[in-house]
């Protein structure tokens, strides 16, 4: 009988495990077909930051047969899974939680919370900030021959990658905390490179936003208020670690 407990143990936790990516994928099929007869309109939201850069009368382009049906339906999908994020992270949660040791699930519990939220308000900030002037660059580099016209298919591939890279961006405290709580640097080393930081952190900038000084600076700023906020919560959080060590 007790040859078989492990067995059991496996058979209970891969059933929980079922359930709860079942559970996650019911939510996102609701949240989706929720959202399916708005799909248009969350385009028409989406494209917002573009229509100024056009000339008067033009708009985004669908230079694919399929693409006025497959590309707001593509967006309501991303829609329905930032919408869902939340829950399904709570799923893995629920079940990843009876493994882990008090201290972890009290570390681990606020820096999943605080990573969620600094990604939806990196998006956030890519959306209503960064992604106009990116917009309004690349607009004021069209030849006066050429008429400024892109597919609606590209448009949204290029907001996802900005969006995404602005949630991640975005996560520079969460990196830092992650970081001193593995050991793998301190608080004081971190402070120490804070030069070569920034300078990390203007060239990912760089490398996310077009190549004008105006939308580099505006995401590499916060980023840099992010690590020095990381470093403080670090400090916070290594004291008690210190005092509890020794």
């Amino acid at each position: 009988m007790n040859e078989s407990e492990p067995g059991d143990s496996l058979i209970t936790h891969l059933l929980e495990l079922r359930t709860r990516l079942l559970r996650a994928v019911w939510a996102l099929l609701i949240v989706f077909v929720a959202l399916l007869p708005f799909s248009d309109r969350l385009y028409d939201w989406l494209a917002a930051p573009i229509l100024p850069v056009f000339p008067t009368g033009h708009g985004l382009i669908i230079a694919k047969v399929t693409g006025g049906f497959t590309v707001p339906f593509k967006l309501t999908f991303f829609a329905a899974l930032a919408i869902t994020m939340p829950f399904i992270l709570y799923q893995i949660w629920a079940f990843v939680a009876p493994g882990l040791y008090k201290n972890e699930k009290r570390l681990a519990r606020p820096l999943l919370v605080s990573a969620t939220l600094l990604f939806y308000v990196g998006v956030a900030f890519s959306y209503f900030l960064l992604l106009p002037v990116m917009l309004a660059y690349f607009g004021s580099t069209v030849p006066s021959t050429a008429t400024y016209m892109p597919d609606i298919g590209d448009y949204l591939d290029f907001a996802l990658v900005i969006f995404v890279g602005g949630g991640v961006a975005f996560e520079v405290p969460v990196a830092v905390m992650i970081a001193v709580i593995l050991g793998w640097v301190t608080p004081a080393q971190l402070a120490e490179w804070r030069g070569y930081v920034i300078v990390a952190i203007f060239v990912i900038a760089a490398i996310i936003t077009p190549p004008d000084g105006l939308s580099q600076i505006m995401l590499a700023l916060p980023m840099c208020v992010l690590y020095e906020l990381g470093l403080i919560v670090a400090r916070a959080v290594a004291k008690p670690r210190a005092v509890a060590n020794s």
